[in-house]
């Protein structure tokens, strides 16, 4: 399956426990559309958040964020992982 790493430059209020929220609800949205937001690293100083997402296409993985928290990517890049 495709893999994405998608960046949100910019989250508003952003904290460690909104982005686990955010995150949890990824993960309770993401199996009914064959989508597994696997993991994700933050800033809470500057609202950056990063997320790695195993979808079928980039556009099934933007679904599921739209309909877990309406918090919309502002990239989202086909990535291959290294050692």
């Amino acid at each position: 399956m495709p893999l994405f790493m998608d960046v949100h430059h910019k989250v508003d209020g952003l904290t460690a426990e909104a982005v686990a929220g955010a995150h949890k609800r990824d993960l309770e949205v993401g199996p009914q559309y064959g989508v597994d937001y696997r993991r994700y690293w933050f800033d809470e100083g500057s609202g950056k958040v990063f997320c790695l997402v195993d979808a079928p296409d980039a556009e099934t993985a933007v679904r599921v964020h739209q309909e877990a928290h309406g918090l919309l990517a502002d990239e989202l890049t086909p990535v291959q992982e290294g050692t």
